[in-house]
């Protein structure tokens, strides 16, 4: 009664034989395409007309060697569908058909019934079998837009973040350089940004978005750090006083640092230069977050230590006046000194005191971030601006 069709050639290549092998629970699977639907070019409106149908279906299980053919009548369906009109249904049913999702097994005379003969039972109407035998495609496309939707969701995170971290320069920014253009750009983006953020944006938007503030703050972070980084590097004064006024607190924390500058001692007499074999491995090191920004963002410090942090050997020393009270160990804090250098592993231990709550062993927290600055895959930037972040958000 109907033209022919691919559908109709699709009942001919099907088998006709039960089908055996592990159930699936229906509902379940009607969920995964819902989450897939558009790989399959099904609407919701489809999806609903093969929930009607499923309903028929009377265990929730498909598979095994249960037969998988429904049979209700037109009016039973739209019934079931909350007075849907019948033409209605009979569109969304030959979308199902054209998916791929059903298959019509016709009557000779086009109705929907189930036929005894003896032990022999024959069934005409919606058959299900093809649905349940896609089930693993099914949840492998699924699974494929989870995976979609947690990768957006992880960029939206991190452009939000980009956008606080923004927000924060620019207040900072306008206090010690007051005046530049600069921050009220910044100040703008942060605010069209937040605004965009209303809306469900795709992953192209997102990541045009993140490479927009990552140059944002790049040149933010370039005109902070510009003057307090081009000090730390060339003044050979300051690395003296540092270890010279480190050395006799920090000899039995420091081995490495002591045995460094002993062997940097024993060639002063072969070397013209001594100040740079000095200062070589600091500068390599040295953090190109600017030390103001770290005080601002490690509030706490100031209840556990007393004195002045203007210079980066006295944000040492603070690290080195709270590390025992943290219950870090003078190894951990020797390797990390090592693998990171004094100054950041300084950051790390005081950035992990302002969020002492949420660590339950510093010390082990301060041994995985230093294996992986042995590495090569750790900055301290992220963990300072995550609590810049978190203080603006407050």
């Amino acid at each position: 009664m109907r033209p022919i069709s691919h559908a109709h050639l699709r009942v001919i290549e099907e088998p006709d034989t039960p089908v055996s092998g592990k159930t699936v629970n229906k509902w379940e699977l009607l969920r995964e395409l819902s989450k897939s639907q558009a790989a399959f070019g099904v609407t919701e409106r489809d999806l609903t007309v093969l929930q009607g149908l499923l309903s028929f279906f009377p265990h929730d299980a498909l598979g095994g060697n249960a037969e998988m053919v429904v049979f209700p009548s037109n009016k039973a369906i739209c019934e079931r569908l909350n007075g849907m009109a019948c033409s209605t249904m009979r569109r969304h049913l030959a979308r199902l058909v054209d998916a791929g999702l059903l298959v019509r097994r016709d009557s000779p005379n086009g109705k929907r019934y189930v036929r005894k003969h003896g032990e022999e039972r024959v069934a005409f109407g919606f058959d299900l079998t093809l649905l349940y035998r896609r089930s693993e495609e099914i949840a492998r496309a699924a699974e494929a837009v989870r995976e979609a939707e947690n990768r957006v969701r992880r960029l939206r995170e991190v452009v939000s973040l980009m956008r606080r971290d923004i927000a924060a320069l620019a207040e900072f920014g306008e206090e010690i350089q007051p005046g530049l253009g600069l921050w009220d750009q910044l100040r703008d983006t942060a605010v069209l940004t937040a605004r965009a953020l209303r809306r469900k944006l795709p992953l192209e938007d997102l990541t045009q978005f993140r490479r927009q503030l990552e140059a944002l703050l790049d040149q933010a972070r370039n005109v902070i750090d510009g003057p307090e980084t081009e000090e730390m590097v060339t003044n050979d004064a300051r690395f003296e006083r540092h270890h010279h006024n480190s050395n006799e607190e920090s000899m039995d924390l420091e081995p490495g640092l002591g045995t460094a500058k002993t062997a940097n001692v024993a060639q002063e007499d072969e070397s013209p230069a001594p100040e740079e074999s000095i200062e070589e491995p600091d500068t390599r090191r040295a953090p190109k977050i600017p030390l103001h920004l770290v005080i601002a963002s490690c509030p706490s410090l100031a209840t556990f230590y007393d004195g002045p942090i203007r210079h980066w050997h006295q944000l040492y020393d603070a690290a080195c006046h709270v590390r025992p009270a943290m219950g870090i160990s003078a190894s951990a804090w020797e390797e990390a000194q090592r693998c990171m250098g004094p100054e950041q592993a300084s950051i790390v231990v005081v950035a992990m005191l302002q969020r002492f709550a949420d660590i339950r062993s510093p010390g082990g927290y301060l041994r995985a971030l230093t294996a992986k600055a042995a590495a090569g895959e750790f900055s301290c930037g992220p963990m300072v601006m995550a609590l810049i972040g978190r203080r603006s958000a407050a």
